[in-house]
Order: C-alpha cells, then structure tokens, then sequence
C-alpha cells in the first residue's frame, strides 16, 4: 500500500487506506462518462443514427468539444484558485455531480430524428462538470500520499477509472446493446429492458446508466477521503482566489520549468483529446462499425489501458513522470500515424496491401485488424500520459497552491483543446475527408514532446 503521511494544524488528518482508496474510486465513478458516453457508445451514434448526415454529425460531435474546452478553459484557473481559499473541495464536486447525472439523464431523450440541439446542450453541461470535477478531486491528490508515490496512486486511480469504464462497457455491449438486423445481443440474448436498437435505445441508455453509475461510487470519497477544513467565506474565498491567481499568472514567468511543462502538456493534451474524442467516430465512419463492434473495440482497449496503467504505476516511479509521459507520447504518434494511414485494401499508407475479403464476424477485413492492432498502443499509452502528467505537476507544486495550479493545470489541458477539435472540422469540411482531419493530431502530438523533452523535471527545478 502507498505511504501516507501525518498531517497537523491547519492540513486535513491522516488518509486512512480507507481515505486513499475513496479518493482514487472517483476514478472509477468517473470513467464510465468518458467510455461509453463520450467515446464507444453514445458518440458514435451520435455521428451515425441521430442524423442522417454523418459527416456534418462529425463536424457537429466535434464543436461540442471544441464549446465544452473554451468554457473549461476560462473558468478551470478561476474556480481552483477560490478553492484554495475556500478549503474544501468536496462541496464543489457535490455541486457539479449534480449537473452533471441531471445532463446524462437528459441524453435518453436523444432519439433518431429528434432535435440535435438538445444533446448538444446536455454534453457540453455534463462535460464540464465532469471537468470541473476532476480539478478538485485532482488538488486533494499531493495531500493523501508522499511524493515519492504519486506517480503510483495517480496511475493506480486513472487504471482503476478504466476497469470501471470496461466493465460498464461490456455490460452495455454484451446484454443491452443489440443488432439492428437480428435484435440479439452479442451474447444472443434479447437486449435487457426491453431496449429497441433501431430507436437507438442500447446507445441512448448509456447516459442514465454513466449516471447512476457515478452518484453510486463517489460516495466513498465523500465518506472516507479527508478534505482541507473550510476556509473564508464563498464571497472571501472568490476575491482573494482571484488575486491569488493573478498572482500566480505572474509568477509563472519567473517559474520558467513550471511553464514550459504548462505549454507542453497544453499542446500534446489537444492531441490526446482529439484521439480520445475522434478515435472512435473516425473508426465507425470509416468501417461503418454499429454499436456491437464499437464496443468490442472499447473493451479491447480498456483492458489494455488497464495493464498500460500498472505498468505505468511502476515505471514512474522508478524513472520518474516526465520518461513516463515522453514514452506514452511516443506511443501514441506511432498509433496516430498507423491509424491515419489505414484504410479498406492498405496499411502504411499503401506500403502494405491488405486483403479486402471479409471474412465475416467482428472485424472481418484485414484492415479492420491493421486498425485494432494500432488501436492497442493507444490502450497502453493514454492512460499513463495523462496519469503520470497529473503526477509531474504535483511533484512540482507545495501543497497550500495545488488548487490554482491544478486550475491551470485544466486549463493547460483545454486551453487550445478547441484547436484539435476545430482543425479536425476544418480539414474535415474543406476536404471531405475525416482522414486529414485525424492526420492533424499528430501536429499537437509532436509539438508537445519535443517541448517536454526541453523541461526540467520535477518542473519546480531551476
């Protein structure tokens, strides 16, 4: 188990086990939203059987992220700043659980043919709480462990979150999500509920289902994990959180590693984003996959996120956050790079000629398997960049500023996150064809590294 540490005076008591495994199951609460919602399942029906345009429906997908990043962006900084005035974090989670189970309800309503309008709005609400969520629950992690083993429980937590996202995953794939020609599910079973797939029920359920799911299993972290006492007063707490950060705005520029780890993590993260949000939807348009096979892919990816996690854990900790994430990105543009250059008939860009007889089955074309094998470094590698990212800047910040830094920190994430989204459209539209507009990530991808290759470590190092 990790290290904890003794706290006194003004600092929250000592984390219990208890107290660290609540705070890493938020984790686990949260991933759900982010697998099934965002990337598998909801997403690429949103693209594929709202509409019946799915290249506008792409374009559409992506200005929900691209709405969602810039209000992240502008108030993540503002909100961690009063936190840290405020003290407590869990209040500000509470409140932003509320919006967002309330939005994931909202999307059931999401029928084929119904208005576009009203989905759009219910995931731009859930994503930014999920977001703003996150910014707290992150600050609380410096204040639970020793530094030495941050890298460790931040790896730990973000594989946690994906084994719940898979399970979720295959419960949605295996007993609710049916094909539309046999109305069976992958297990041959009539879909649970009664759900009818040419309604899209199986994919609109996943927002009640991420829900519940989620008010269920942040509750150990309400219970268990210890908060910073209350502070000054909200009113205070937003004058003097805003000073705060303009302080620490002008700070930056003389904490040179900090802000160069900043602008690094800001540009490859648009990248990450961008695979994260896109991947799945460029793979249903390209294959034409449906639920079923979108969701075994899902799964295939979970399970080997979960490993990269662990894996991740460990390297950390020996070598430190900053190899961790350079390996990861490495990763992730070789992945970029194969998926791009794949299509039906060819891989490498034409280099490697596949077969085009199907098979048969899930994933019954070569190119298909071309697409999952590049699919799998992706598992292995998003889940630590983003973990041991988490774990670089709480090496790199005291305890009594993780709130406002974790702030930027979000907004660093999201800041130019529209950027990812808003070229993909462009290219997208201008060429009509969603391949130049994946082919874009791997300009934010590299930018990043090569920026992060030039940062101290931790980034607080002169």
């Amino acid at each position: 188990m990790l290290n904890r540490i003794d706290w006194t005076g003004t600092q929250p008591p000592k984390a219990t086990e208890k107290g660290i495994w609540g705070w890493m199951f938020f984790d686990w609460a949260a991933q759900p939203f982010f697998t099934v919602v965002t990337t598998f399942i909801f997403g690429p029906y949103f693209v594929a059987r709202l509409t019946d345009d799915p290249v506008s429906a792409q374009a559409m997908w992506s200005n929900v992220a691209t709405i969602s990043s810039v209000i992240i962006a502008v108030l993540s900084p503002v909100l961690g700043s009063i936190a840290d005035q405020s003290g407590a974090r869990k209040p500000w989670i509470g409140f932003f659980a509320v919006i967002k189970i309330a939005s994931l309800f909202g999307l059931w309503f999401a029928a084929p043919g119904s208005p576009i309008l009203y989905p759009v709005i219910f995931m731009i609400l859930a994503s930014i709480s999920a977001e703003f969520s996150i910014v707290f629950n992150d600050s609380m992690m410096p204040r639970l462990v020793d530094r030495t083993e941050v890298g460790k429980l931040s790896n730990t937590a973000w594989g946690l979150g994906y084994l719940g996202g898979m399970i979720v995953l295959i419960a949605v794939v295996t007993l609710l999500a049916a094909s539309p020609e046999s109305g069976k599910t992958i297990l041959g079973l009539d879909p649970l509920f009664g759900l009818d797939p040419h309604a899209g029920e199986d994919a609109r359920v996943t927002g009640p289902i991420s829900a519940v799911w989620y008010l269920i299993f942040i509750l150990p972290m309400f219970l268990f994990t210890p908060d910073v006492r209350r502070g000054l007063p909200f009113g205070a707490a937003v004058r003097f959180g805003l000073k705060e950060l303009r302080n620490t705005l002008g700070e930056l520029k003389e904490r040179r590693g900090i802000l160069k780890f900043l602008v690094a993590r800001m540009i490859y993260q648009d990248g990450v984003n961008g695979l994260l949000i896109l991947g799945g939807v460029f793979a249903a348009g390209m294959f034409g996959w449906a639920t079923i096979e979108i969701g075994i892919y899902g799964i295939i990816l979970n399970v080997v996120a979960i490993l990269g996690c662990l894996l991740a854990g460990r390297i950390d900790k020996a070598v430190g956050s900053k190899a961790t994430v350079v390996i990861s990105l490495t990763m992730l543009l070789l992945a970029t790079l194969g998926i791009i250059s794949t299509g039906p008939g060819y891989t490498l860009f034409g280099l490697m000629p596949l077969p085009t007889v199907d098979s048969g089955g899930l994933f019954g074309t070569a190119a298909e398997k071309a697409y999952i094998l590049y699919g799998l470094l992706i598992g292995l590698a998003f889940g630590p960049v983003q973990a041991s990212s988490r774990s670089y800047l709480a090496r790199s910040v005291s305890l009594e500023e993780a709130g406002r830094y974790f702030g930027i920190y979000a907004l660093s994430g999201r800041a130019t996150s529209f950027m990812a989204t808003l070229l993909f459209s462009l290219v997208t539209y201008m060429s009509g064809s969603p391949r130049l507009g994946m082919a874009t990530l791997i300009l934010f991808l590299a930018g990043g590294l090569a920026l992060l290759v030039r940062t101290p470590y931790p980034a607080d190092r002169a």
